[in-house]
C-alpha cells in the first residue's frame, strides 16, 4: 500500500473519530445540576437557549384573580430542542425555563395592550427518570422566586405532584408540555434532523 493511501486512511479515520466525539459530547451535555439534597441549582445562561414563547393570562381577563397573571418567557435548552425536531419526543434531561415578568404599562404608541414590566421570578421544569422516577412522566417543577421579592434563590426544591405535575398531566398536549400554546414547538415537532422550521415559507 502506498504512503499516500496510508496517509489518506489515517486522515479519514481521524476525522470520523473527531466528528463522533463532538456529536456524543453534544448529545450528552446537561443544562442542569441537581445537588446532593435533591434541589435544582438555578440554571444560568438560559436567555441564550431557544426561545419558545410568552403566554399571558392577565387579571383583567380572569375576574382579577388569574392564577398566573404575569408574562412567562419560556426557553428550552438547545440539545433538547434539536432532539425534539429530530424525533418529535422530549428527551431524558430536557429542561425548560420560565422567566416571570410583571404586566407593566397597558398603553403604548402602538395602542392599548399588555406590555412587559419588571422581572419578578424564575421557574423551571425537568424531565429526568434518574432524579424523578416517581413523578408522572418523570417531570419535576421548580421555583427560584423569592415570595418576598428581591434576589432569586440559588436552589429550588421540586414541587409536590399535585401542585404542578397533575395539571400538566391532565391538560398538556405533548408529554406534560403545553405545546398547544407554543407554535414554535408545534412547528418543530419531528421535522427531522437539520431542518430549520422558521426558514420555510409555510405558516
Amino acid at each position: 500500500m502506498s504512503k499516500f493511501k496510508i496517509l489518506a486512511m489515517f486522515v479519514l479515520a481521524t476525522l470520523m473519530l473527531t466528528s463522533c466525539g463532538k456529536t456524543n459530547n453534544y448529545d450528552k451535555k446537561s443544562y442542569f445540576t441537581i445537588d446532593e439534597s435533591g434541589a435544582l441549582i438555578r440554571p444560568t445562561d438560559y436567555r441564550s437557549w431557544v426561545y419558545v414563547g410568552t403566554p399571558l393570562t392577565p387579571n383583567d381577563m380572569n375576574n382579577g384573580k388569574a392564577a398566573f397573571p404575569e408574562f412567562h418567557n419560556v426557553y428550552i435548552d438547545p440539545v433538547s430542542y434539536e432532539h425534539y425536531k429530530k424525533t418529535g419526543t422530549w428527551k431524558e434531561g430536557t429542561i425548560l425555563v420560565k422567566e416571570l415578568v410583571s404586566v407593566g404599562s397597558k398603553a403604548a404608541v402602538s395602542g392599548n395592550g399588555y406590555f412587559m414590566g419588571e422581572f419578578i421570578g424564575l421557574e423551571a421544569t425537568i424531565k429526568s427518570s434518574k432524579h424523578f422516577s416517581d413523578e408522572p412522566g418523570n417531570w419535576a417543577y421548580f421555583s427560584f422566586t423569592n415570595p418576598k421579592g428581591g434576589t432569586l434563590a440559588a436552589t429550588g426544591k421540586a414541587f409536590k405532584t399535585n401542585q404542578c405535575n397533575a395539571c400538566h398531566n391532565a391538560s398538556a398536549a405533548d408529554d406534560f408540555v403545553f405545546t398547544q400554546h407554543y407554535p414554535v414547538l408545534r412547528a418543530a415537532k419531528g421535522v427531522g434532523e437539520g431542518v430549520v422550521p422558521e426558514n420555510t415559507a409555510k405558516r
